[in-house]
């Protein structure tokens, strides 16, 4: 498997590259979603596009070079199931991009936010997560985990230190969405890292809704998730995940942190905080790589790999447009007889407001519009019938404009009650809006409405 050793290594996913091919580096995120990596080029064919590699499997470079790659003492890749060169491509472009130290990609967001949990919690543990969150990381959190012996302690996160109340001697993460999906209320993320720096226990934020416009490794998160399925793909086509590590000191925290530091017998007895420290690189990606996805297999596709790729090509400039879109439809919506509210971080007030000035680049507000008419949920269902233009689909972050009613779709697993938990009111309707002209964005809501 590959292990990404040196960041600069270019012999990683092909032969060394020609001399006078040193690579230019930036701050600026438009500049590094095209060249950030160590790709430059083929330097067999000489093609700058990153190739699909459709393969399952690598020529080993002899019995001693293979003893190596099996024991992660040297880099290169061993099978497509755990880490493939194309797949690679996008992982270290994703983690400069995100200002994180590495990545790993997998086969779809639910992957990335359960893989995410795994890597540091067993049977016994618990972690403590956010209340607002999308209907199926709700899901795998109180079902699924509980089910493999991890308790998911859900907290309020308009107070930041109800997480601290809600820790034990067994928690192992904290977790949340850094906008939730569908309440819209940012999270604090820098008050909860720093909370979590009390007791040695990072922070989980996942991302999804809000790529490069708010940053959560620079506000103290250890870790961030993605479902690149969606404004990092960006066109509906491919499922996928990814997990970013930042540069929380995972090594300082035995007791807290077991997985890492407890000897791992399917690895000669050492444990991750020393494989890691023996090849120079980063314990918990590795150990997501190297037991995890080795074990279960939730591998992403080199063809989806690809295509998530050619997405973080465009995602700066598609999220202008996504985000300026998004702004012009919630104050349609928000001067609108027939709508009784709009949730939108713009029209929001005191401390979801300061949160959002605080955490999104400003002038960004995200492309999620969620909405409520007068006429509740039966209203709300009427509208979508009407929908022209708009998809009615699961998805969100696509270049199309896509609209759904949560209670009743996405969030239907959850009870009443858990469902106002997470902001789904029986009248919400859920809006992602595309990049279509925006003149055309409001003549289909209008006549929507105008239906409902």
């Amino acid at each position: 498997m590959n292990v990404h050793l040196d960041p600069e290594d270019t012999t990683k996913s092909a032969p060394p590259a020609p001399a006078g091919t040193a690579r230019f580096k930036s701050l600026h995120s438009e500049t590094i979603a095209l060249h950030g990596g160590s790709y430059r080029f083929d330097p067999t064919s000489g093609a700058v596009a990153v190739p699909i590699y459709q393969t399952t499997s690598y020529q080993l470079p002899g019995t001693d070079g293979a003893d190596k790659l099996f024991a992660l003492e040297a880099p290169g890749h061993l099978y497509t199931r755990v880490s493939n060169p194309t797949q690679d491509a996008f992982e270290q472009r994703l983690a400069e991009l995100e200002g994180g130290a590495a990545a790993l990609a997998l086969g779809s967001g639910q992957a990335a936010s359960a893989f995410a949990v795994l890597n540091l919690a067993r049977a016994g543990d618990n972690i403590v997560s956010a209340a607002g969150l999308y209907g199926g990381t709700w899901a795998l959190f109180a079902a699924t985990l509980k089910n493999f012996g991890i308790e998911t302690r859900f907290v309020d996160a308009g107070d930041p230190e109800a997480f601290a109340r809600a820790t034990d001697d067994r928690t192992r993460a904290y977790y949340a969405e850094s906008l939730p999906n569908p309440k819209l209320e940012v999270f604090p993320i820098a008050e909860v890292a720093e909370i979590g720096k009390r007791y040695g226990i990072p922070l989980i934020v996942d991302n999804t809704a809000a790529p490069l416009i708010i940053r959560p490794l620079e506000h103290g998160a250890a870790v961030v998730v993605y479902s690149t399925t969606k404004y990092i793909g960006g066109h509906g086509t491919s499922i996928g995940g990814a997990i970013v590590e930042g540069s929380f000191p995972f090594g300082d925290y035995p007791a807290r942190l077991p997985t890492l530091h407890e000897p791992d017998p399917s690895y000669q007895g050492k444990s991750w905080i020393e494989k890691a420290a023996a090849i120079d690189f980063l314990p918990y990606i590795l150990r997501a790589r190297a037991v995890l996805l080795r074990d279960i297999g939730a591998a992403v596709s080199p063809l989806n790999a690809f295509q998530f790729i050619q997405g973080l090509e465009t995602l700066p400039l598609r999220l202008r447009q996504h985000n300026a879109n998004a702004e012009i439809v919630a104050d349609f919506l928000k001067k609108h007889p027939k709508v009784s509210n709009v949730i939108f971080p713009k029209f929001q007030s005191g401390t979801a407001k300061a949160r959002a000035d605080k955490y999104f680049k400003p002038g960004n507000y995200g492309a999620l519009v969620g909405f409520e008419l007068k006429g509740g949920r039966e209203a709300g269902r009427r509208f979508i019938d009407a929908l022209e233009l708009f998809y009615h689909v699961a998805n969100i972050g696509d270049a199309r404009s896509l609209a759904i009613h949560p209670s009743t779709t996405t969030h239907s697993q959850l009870s009443a009650a858990d469902q106002l938990a997470t902001g789904v009111t029986p009248g919400y309707v859920r809006l992602s809006i595309g990049l279509e002209h925006p003149d055309d964005i409001l003549a289909d809501l209008q006549q929507a409405i105008a239906a409902a």
